[in-house]
């Protein structure tokens, strides 16, 4: 198990290196953030000035070898837009982001799983039908199509709810149901897939045959062997809740982390986007650590694969 644990966490560490590298070296070739910040008429000794004052005029391995430093000494860079800590900006937008990424993931566990199970025990009934259906509506149509096509809907024919802003909790009624929709039609079609698969395993003929009631079948022998596949797709979200939240929050006009993003690329402001990028990865890594662990609590037969 000890052993299991570290190559988890060996390959969680140099995932997020890989990650922090590669945002590195692109930011620094999308374009100069001085000719963003300063203007295109400024003069070209005060081009140089401002690079020499945020270190751009160094080699770029220097650069990122002192970047590397800083991260590991907990300095994340200042923003050359604000002149405050890049790391004080991001935390402030994160309430607000989760004001809204995290009502959303309640939303597609509550809803997007006990769909998927109903519709896996009845099978090729009306309602697994209309259950496959809106799954296959809810994953294919884009976020931001989603979100224009609620506002029109909500906002601008019937006037109900506010089509952006943060004043009022009925503001994040659109922006999380945006998150949620496509959430809940993936967790819906793999929980039918799971269920339907263990549904078949010899095992729950067996539990039947032995006169187990049937929802002691479904909730001691079904769901517990369906939970592998399930809960590798709410890793998958949980890890990506910042990350989903840049085009909703784009849409809404919701002050949160993703905003800051779009606004951090457009101005060229390394440090903000650098901590935002890091932020992602070491969500998305820790929460499929997080996932890896709990299959080898699930399953104990990848512990002792790792073993050897």
């Amino acid at each position: 198990m000890i052993r299991f644990v570290f190559i988890r966490l060996l390959r969680a560490f140099v995932t997020i290196l890989a990650v922090v590298t590669f945002a590195f070296v692109v930011l620094r070739m999308s374009g100069d953030p001085a000719q963003v910040m300063l203007g295109p008429d400024v003069p070209q000794d005060a081009v140089d000035a401002f690079r020499k004052a945020w270190g751009l005029d160094q080699p770029l391995w220097i650069q990122y070898l002192a970047y590397i430093q800083s991260i590991f000494s907990g300095d994340f860079g200042v923003s050359m837009r604000d002149k405050a800590s890049a790391l004080q900006l991001v935390l402030e937008r994160i309430p607000a982001t989760l004001q809204l990424t995290l009502p959303a993931l309640v939303l597609k566990l509550l809803i997007g799983i006990p769909a998927g199970v109903y519709a896996a025990l009845h099978r090729q009934s009306i309602i697994d039908r209309g259950v496959i259906m809106l799954s296959i509506l809810g994953f294919t149509i884009p976020s931001f199509v989603m979100g224009l096509l609620l506002v029109l809907i909500f906002s601008v024919s019937l006037g109900l709810l506010p089509s952006g802003g943060q004043d009022t909790w009925m503001h994040g009624l659109l922006p999380t149901i945006t998150m949620s929709i496509g959430g809940i039609g993936i967790l819906a079609r793999f929980s039918r897939s799971a269920m339907i698969e263990v549904m078949g395993q010899p095992y729950i003929r067996t539990a039947s045959a032995k006169g187990l009631k049937w929802p002691d079948v479904v909730w001691q022998h079904a769901l517990p062997n369906a939970a592998v596949p399930i809960v590798t797709i709410v890793g998958f979200m949980v890890g990506s809740l910042i990350a989903g939240a840049v085009v909703v929050e784009s849409i809404f006009s919701w002050p949160g982390i993703g905003r800051l993003l779009v606004v951090s690329v457009a101005n060229r402001d390394l440090a903000v986007v650098q901590c935002i990028l890091l932020m992602i990865a070491a969500t998305m890594v820790i929460s499929n650590l997080i996932v890896d662990l709990l299959y080898g609590w699930l399953d104990p037969r990848l512990r002792a694969q790792t073993a050897h």
